[in-house]
């Protein structure tokens, strides 16, 4: 009879390995409009993830990195040019383990700039967490992340119940871009708490057995 203990071990300590890498995660700053204060939160998140020791940090602006705005009709290649900018986001969506969206409200809603960009990915978003931090007005982004929730769904991606917002976020934040407001801090370590609890089952399922939409 084979002796599979040398096997299981050799998996074990591969699992081992890869449950303690630390997170990857894509921090999707939403906002293209001139004159945004998206930067600001943007940065505010990242610098919490940095802190930790369990995560990594990827900052995907839609400035910095524009996609196309045209989809080929179906069965039809894409325009010229199309492949060269996705080239710049997508394998680094792919390669995260989860997501933090940081999103304004424009119109009861979030900015199609930011629908563009969940849109011409698929795959990438399968079976991985994501969270959110919103500003805006009185309502701190609010309604933008619960419809937010509703595209991630359908896209096979875990959204985070517990989320960031500053209601007229332009002034929560003092001139080095930190929150004024302590309880900011707290609702960004609770969310990543969160975040980081989805992103390591899922994660660790995945190698197990892999996701099939």
């Amino acid at each position: 009879m084979p002796d599979t203990r040398h096997s299981a071990d050799c998996a074990d300590s591969a699992h081992s390995a890869h449950s303690a890498r630390p997170l990857r995660i894509a921090v999707i700053a939403g906002s293209t409009r001139d004159g945004r204060f998206g930067p600001v939160v943007a940065g505010w998140t990242l610098g919490h993830i940095q802190q930790r020791e369990d995560m990594s940090a990827d900052l995907v602006d839609l400035v910095e990195t524009p996609l196309p705005t045209v989809f080929p009709a179906f069965g039809q290649p894409p325009a010229a040019g199309t492949e060269e900018l996705l080239a710049a986001v997508s394998p680094r969506l792919a390669e995260a383990d989860a997501f933090v969206v940081v999103t304004p409200e424009y119109n009861h809603s979030f900015p199609a700039s930011l629908k563009n960009a969940i849109d011409w990915h698929n795959k990438e978003w399968h079976a991985k967490p994501v969270g959110f931090v919103s500003y805006g007005g009185i309502s701190g982004g609010l309604r933008a992340v619960e419809q937010l929730r509703l595209v991630f769904a359908e896209l096979n991606a875990t959204t985070i119940r517990e989320t960031v917002c500053f209601p007229g976020g332009w002034a929560k934040f003092d001139t080095d871009g930190a929150a004024t407001d302590p309880a900011s801090d707290a609702a960004a370590k609770t969310m990543l708490d969160q975040l980081a609890w989805w992103a390591h089952a899922l994660r660790d399922a995945k190698a197990v057995r892999p996701y099939a939409a």
